[in-house]
């Protein structure tokens, strides 16, 4: 069996990889990406782009299963317009079954909300693939460790509302991902990969004065307040726009979900948070 992953030099897509490559269980990993001097040796790496959709049908072609992983890219529609041109590819391309990394709590959505892109992509693969699969992520526990290390200075954690989430690291997202891609009984499945503690604004500001012994205080802002304070960071107007619309997720309770689908995709329990934190958070300040 050959199994492609698109993206596969970015954190995520290098994480998949690794543990597909460590998995020997019969089968040859495809490594596409923009950069494909970059993607870890022992994969075949070739050369896709998802803004240059005459590139993928070369990428895509041979391959039993295919892992689609987002770009960063926040532009409003732009990853939207990728995931749907790499769908159509790998489709044509005769790909035998896709999966799409996505995100918990995407429901219909129009842009230029944050979410829209997945929900337009899930909707997409859904009616085009003859055979697909989908993996929901919820936030990661590394974005929660940068937002704790900008939020320090200021000794504030601040949010739109109350709010918990079922945070995860990556690596637990991508030994998720490498089990379903190996696995079988997943056709036509959407799962989420979540932490299995939900967390208030609280608890994590808590937690993360504990790992740092630093104070750390959750506080709620409106919105305006929020918007102002990033532009004042000198942050630009797509970051700005991005970490608002997942604070409206949050308050949303969009990544208040814990399940068991990472133990049953990667054949073992997520990390706890604070297990992820104090790793995450000591190594940075080391």
């Amino acid at each position: 069996m050959k199994i492609g992953v698109s993206g596969a030099s970015g954190h995520l897509g290098k994480s998949v990889v690794a543990e597909l490559l460590q998995r020997e269980a019969g089968h040859e990993v495809v490594a596409i990406s923009r950069t494909p001097e970059a993607v870890l040796a022992g994969a075949q790496p070739r050369f896709g782009n998802y803004d240059q959709p005459d590139s993928l049908a070369a990428a895509y072609a041979g391959l039993d299963r295919l892992l689609l992983i987002p770009t960063v890219d926040l532009e409003p529609g732009r990853r939207a317009t990728q995931l749907i041109a790499a769908i159509d590819a790998a489709t044509q391309a005769g790909v035998k079954q896709i999966v799409l990394m996505s995100a918990t709590g995407t429901q219909r959505a129009q842009e230029p909300a944050l979410g829209a892109s997945f929900w337009n992509a899930e909707q997409h693969l859904i009616v085009t693939a003859p055979v697909w699969t989908i993996l929901r992520m919820s936030y990661y526990a590394e974005a929660l460790a940068d937002e704790a290390r900008s939020s320090l200075d200021g000794g504030m954690l601040a949010a739109l509302a109350e709010n918990r989430v079922a945070f995860v690291s990556r690596d637990d997202v991508s030994a998720a991902a490498a089990g379903l891609l190996i696995g079988e009984g997943h056709a036509g499945a959407i799962y989420n990969a979540t932490g299995e503690e939900r967390i208030s604004g609280a608890e994590r500001a808590a937690l993360i004065a504990e790992i740092t012994g630093r104070p750390l205080s959750f506080i709620l802002l409106p919105e305006e307040q929020m918007r102002a304070g990033l532009v004042q960071a000198g942050l630009p107007e797509t970051i700005v726009n991005a970490v608002v619309s997942i604070q409206r997720s949050f308050a949303k309770g969009a990544f208040d979900i814990v399940t068991g689908d990472v133990e049953r995709l990667a054949g073992r329990r997520p990390k706890p948070l604070r297990d992820a934190l104090v790793a995450l958070l000591q190594t940075s300040a080391a």
